[in-house]
């Protein structure tokens, strides 16, 4: 078993002082070497249009632009090269599979990825001038999952990353939904308005219990209401084509989590269902892009949070009305373990 750990990173402020903090972070952490590796290589692997990324953020998330200014001068960048790495334009995602269930007033899900891909921040963000969040980051100012202060909760879910276009990737369309959206319905909105770069099924669940799939793709958008359960391909006709060639295991899983979906359970159970691999959700194949790294599981009634890193990890707790309200979280590091040797690049 290989171990390894999440930082748990929390700030509050106007989005400016935000991006200072999470680059000032960034800086005091092995990761920071990576990302200016990768930053590199990127930069000699594509060009952005810098103004209409610009005019794209401005339209979406007019403020989020503040925090590429504070990141760009706490990491001593350029705002084109912050732009570059971390607005999710041009850049591509990686074949990824994930699991989500919303039922009985709880979403669990899994994430499931490489590694070396893991940026390992949980960050508690109380922004200024939008709702304020928990979450795993991803691409820095991306959420891979998380909740907001209304109880609005979402997860995304890797489809295909063929015929790409320009727009959003998943974990920056997860924050801006997070920040700016109350309810399942508002999101469905955006979530239909917005920019795709690449083909990605978005899991959601408010605090009314209102749950829906939304199928997006850069070519359009299918929306499910009140469903159970979501997986890594899209289900409707419309947009089937969309789907990679081997969806086998994806229909398998989606099948199996529906049933488990018709069993009440409470969080505490539905962290269990997700995180023993004895129940089959739970998967191991590190080497092939998807092992589950971390297990969260979100009320959005009572804003109770469960979050768990690695393989039958003890979850830690976090009321996150309580942390809005002005409390700090007493925990600034989670363990877990895997069963890989494959290496963490934030450790």
């Amino acid at each position: 078993m290989q171990r390894f750990y999440v930082d748990v990173i929390q700030g509050r402020g106007s989005y400016y002082d935000l991006g200072r903090l999470a680059g000032d972070k960034l800086k005091q952490s092995p990761l920071f070497a990576v990302h200016q590796k990768r930053r590199k290589k990127s930069l000699r692997s594509y060009d952005i249009n810098f103004q209409q990324v610009k005019r794209y953020f401005y339209t979406y998330a007019p403020v989020m632009w503040e925090e590429f200014e504070g990141l760009a001068e706490s990491l001593g960048w350029s705002l084109y090269d912050v732009i570059h790495e971390y607005s999710g334009f041009q850049a591509d995602d990686v074949n990824s599979g994930c699991s989500a269930m919303m039922s009985g007033g709880v979403f669990a899900r899994n994430y499931d990825f490489h590694p070396k891909t893991y940026e390992g921040r949980l960050l508690l963000w109380q922004p200024d001038h939008g709702y304020a969040s928990v979450g795993i980051s991803g691409r820095m100012v991306g959420r891979i999952d998380g909740m907001n202060e209304k109880g609005l909760v979402i997860g995304f879910h890797f489809v295909n990353r063929r015929r790409a276009e320009d727009g959003f990737t998943c974990s920056v369309i997860a924050r801006i939904v997070l920040d700016s959206c109350a309810t399942t319905e508002e999101a469905i909105a955006l979530l239909s308005s917005i920019p795709h770069r690449h083909s990605f099924n978005y899991s959601l669940f408010d605090a009314s219990l209102q749950s829906a799939v939304v199928e997006a793709s850069p070519r359009g958008i299918h929306v499910y209401k009140q469903t159970t359960a979501c997986a890594n391909h899209f289900v409707s006709g419309e947009l089937s084509g969309e789907n990679r060639y081997h969806t086998i295991e994806s229909k398998e899983r989606l099948h199996a989590l529906k049933g488990y979906s018709q069993t009440p359970r409470s969080a505490e159970k539905a962290y269990e269902l997700f995180n023993d691999p004895a129940h089959g959700i739970f998967k191991k194949k590190y080497a092939s892009w998807a092992g589950t790294l971390h297990t969260t599981v979100y009320e959005p009634e009572s804003l109770h949070v469960l979050i768990g890193i690695g393989e039958q990890a003890r979850p830690l707790p976090v009321d996150f009305g309580r942390w809005v309200s002005g409390e700090r979280l007493p925990v600034t590091r989670l363990f877990g373990r895997i069963h890989s040797k494959e290496s963490f690049v934030h450790m």
